[in-house]
């Protein structure tokens, strides 16, 4: 059997963290993680499942473990935190890195995850772990940015810092695109895959207010290759600039889009739906169109 590829470097892992602990420290908002743990429960309401062991899978702050505590009572949960965190009587807590996970096959009824796993840069390996850690016929439910996600900010600094310095380095972190991201569920082995997209577009007043919510997500640069130094002024200037002459609203409001990437699928068993073997349908494709025309 030969060794798994290891995969490119393409985050600093410890950089997130001592991002994410500042962002936590200073008790602000994470606006975008609380609409994602709300669409979590409500999508959840509607699978009529009895969830007793779930996992919580890097979920950056609690909100999702308190949730999901609000809506099922009753269940066990875990919670799989990227940092110590103070320790609530509605869940367990265990730190660690989503990339190695730590739990054995089989331990959770229902794995989620939320705006954690799109910064990992093995995300098959964790989608393959968090597959194990189900019994079979478990749920993997996950939110994580991908699509156009900043892709207005990432226009503006890359025109920007190629005017005025003559070339760009990388400042807006790569979002895969959701026909990749239902390929990773298959490839990792979960079965009945499904991958849909909910776009939110926030609007600020200024460039320096979406400046200011990043870093209070703990989700400012922390690529790999990221160049080291502070953004020169002139550079960001000339980024708020162009930000305002391509994104603006007739009103003067900056848009910023956020893709919120949502995949499910679950770990394989034998009573689950299968398809079609080729050649097996018992009603032609052309029967059907004619009928669906009459």
């Amino acid at each position: 059997m030969t060794d798994r590829p290891q995969a490119p470097t393409i985050f600093d892992r410890a950089l997130i963290r001592r991002r994410l602990a500042r962002a936590a420290a200073s008790g602000a908002e994470h606006f975008l993680l609380a609409r994602a743990a709300e669409d979590l429960v409500e999508r959840l309401s509607v699978v009529k499942r009895d969830f007793r062991r779930v996992l919580d899978l890097g979920s950056p702050r609690p909100d999702v473990a308190r949730a999901l505590s609000a809506a099922r009572p009753e269940a066990e949960i875990t919670r799989f935190a990227p940092l110590p965190e103070a320790p609530d009587a509605r869940w367990r807590t265990v730190v660690g890195d989503e990339e190695r996970q730590p739990f054995g096959a089989g331990s959770f009824d229902l794995a989620v995850s939320c705006l954690s796993l799109h910064a990992v840069n093995d995300l098959p390996g964790a989608l393959v772990q968090a597959r194990r850690a189900l019994k079979p016929d478990g749920l993997f439910l996950c939110c994580l940015l991908g699509g156009n996600t900043l892709t207005e900010l990432r226009s503006a600094l890359s025109a920007a810092e190629s005017e005025v310095s003559g070339g760009a380095s990388p400042r807006v972190a790569p979002f895969s695109d959701l026909r990749d991201l239902g390929g990773l569920l298959q490839r990792a082995g979960f079965a009945l895959p499904v991958t849909d997209v909910e776009p939110l577009v926030v609007r600020y007043r200024a460039l320096g207010r979406l400046f200011t919510d990043l870093r209070d997500m703990g989700a400012t640069n922390a690529l790999a290759l990221r160049h080291r130094g502070p953004l020169p002024r002139t550079v960001l200037a000339r980024a708020a600039a162009v930000y305002a002459e391509r994104f603006s609203d007739p009103d003067g409001r900056l848009r910023a889009t956020f893709d919120a990437v949502w995949l499910s699928g679950w770990a394989p068993h034998e009573s689950q739906q299968k398809p079609l073997k080729p050649g097996s349908a018992k009603a032609s494709l052309e029967a059907a169109l004619l009928k669906a025309r009459e």
